[in-house]
């Protein structure tokens, strides 16, 4: 009798659990149902891409609801797309089908344009309505920030969405004086979870970064309706040079501080020149798809005042000998700027100089020279060469005089090279032979070379 009683106990238990569990499957699918990001489906477990895509969908809702002015700059999805992709509309697909949006990667990338998109706190709300976490990276608008004011208000920079291990990351792009967009770096703050994405890994926010303001077009992406850049290969290309450096405010106040920045008529009037010529030369050189960077006293200005120098008479630029092209003089004197003066030649020490309205653009070419880069200089009496060394280094973007040009990323390592460790003390008295902390001798060029790398006019 109480072997039989312990059989039906157990016969008991086990049908109870049975149903207790069948119970709670039930629930759970009725809540997968409901929200679209759990893993389970009609057909049993649903893959990771097609979890993933349920967590797009319901992001993608929220744009929606919003009115959120989003667009893709997932680089993992940008690579696999093609003009047939983008071309191709499915969006009668019965069942997730996640081929472009969903990747190797645990979490997809959009960027909103700040300034189409005004903050609401309902966000929150309605992502928590959705099944999602939200974190919200807030950061100093540097488009406030300046010399007379370092107390700039905060801004939305990025937003993530999470559902259990995946993500949506949302990075705000800003537009800036120069007509550019920008982002700001992901920085966690205070008892924010370091654990809530994995940051080392996302596309956006290891620093800050600038594009050029992408035409876009709406499309369909697995099904999904979204926006892409319409020049996807140009956009990654920019993606892969964006880092953004602000200029240093702080320690330009403390170094007006120490010398006071020249308001007089001249200066000013030198600065508003210097201004209309370094514009003209960026859309120059733009147009022919020359990179190029600040150089000698211009990217020393941007480093130590943010501004122009006003008694260094001159814009001066660096390219790249790789980058030099057989049009550029046409395409200055083109804009109206005449050539002033060709020193060197490709093979070795060329320089360009052009005459604006009262201001020099001086364009100087740097080699690679296995550890170290160079540029070089010519005194068109004597033939003597010189040579101007500098540490290797990377380009960053920046902002200068209302545009977006590019500086050494090793800013300080550059106009140290040049102007040694006193680089933020001005010196106004410059022989460009003998005051340069990285000049070398370099030679002479032979006579019978003259009339080629020596051309003056």
């Amino acid at each position: 009798m109480a072997r039989i009683n312990r059989t039906f106990v157990l016969t008991l238990l086990i049908a109870a659990s049975s149903i207790f569990l069948l119970f709670q499957l039930f629930n759970y699918r009725q809540y997968s149902s409901k929200n679209g990001l759990n893993t389970l489906s009609d057909k049993g477990y649903l893959s990771g891409k097609e979890a993933h895509w349920h967590l797009l969908k319901k992001f993608l809702g929220l744009v929606h609801k919003f009115k959120l002015p989003v667009f893709l700059v997932d680089t993992a999805s940008l690579k696999l797309l093609s003009p047939d992709a983008v071309l191709y509309r499915d969006s009668q697909l019965k069942e997730p089908r996640c081929s472009f949006l969903c990747t190797h990667r645990d979490f997809t990338t959009f960027a909103l344009l700040g300034n189409l998109w005004k903050y609401d706190a309902a966000l929150l709300d309605a992502a928590a309505e959705h099944g999602l976490e939200l974190l919200e990276i807030h950061g100093k608008d540097p488009r406030l920030n300046s010399m007379d004011d370092l107390t700039a208000k905060e801004i939305p920079l990025h937003f993530l969405f999470r559902f259990n291990s995946r993500l949506v990351h949302v990075v705000v792009l800003y537009e800036r004086s120069g007509k550019y967009l920008w982002h700001g770096p992901l920085r966690l703050k205070g008892s924010m979870e370091r654990t809530f994405a994995p940051f080392t890994k996302l596309d956006f926010g290891r620093h800050a970064g600038a594009y050029d303001r992408p035409e876009l077009i709406q499309t369909t992406l697995d099904g999904l309706d979204v926006r892409i850049p319409k020049n996807y290969t140009r956009f990654l290309q920019e993606h892969s040079s964006s880092h953004f450096l602000e200029c240093r405010c702080r320690e330009a106040k403390a170094f007006y501080q120490l010398y006071p920045e020249d308001t007089s008529t001249e200066a000013m009037d030198f600065r508003m020149r210097a201004k209309s010529l370094l514009h003209l030369a960026s859309k120059v050189l733009s147009v022919l798809g020359v990179p190029f960077w600040l150089s000698s006293g211009t990217c020393l200005g941007w480093y130590r005042q943010c501004n122009i120098i006003p008694y260094s008479k001159d814009v001066d630029l660096g390219i790249w000998i790789k980058d030099y092209r057989n049009d550029i003089t046409p395409a200055f004197q083109k804009a109206g700027l005449p050539l002033k003066h060709k020193f060197g030649k490709v093979e070795d020490s060329l320089e360009l100089s052009f005459q604006g309205n009262n201001v020099k653009l001086d364009i100087f070419f740097f080699y690679d020279e296995g550890d170290v880069v160079w540029n070089g200089g010519t005194q068109a009496k004597s033939g003597r060469k010189f040579k101007y060394v500098f540490p290797r280094f990377n380009l960053c973007w920046t902002e200068l005089m209302e545009l977006k040009v590019r500086v050494p990323c090793e800013t300080e390592d550059y106009v140290m090279a040049n102007y040694g460790p006193n680089w933020n003390v001005p010196v106004k008295t410059w022989d460009w032979k003998t005051s340069p902390f990285n000049v070398q001798e370099n030679g002479v060029w032979p006579v019978r070379e003259w009339d080629d790398v020596i051309q003056v006019y």
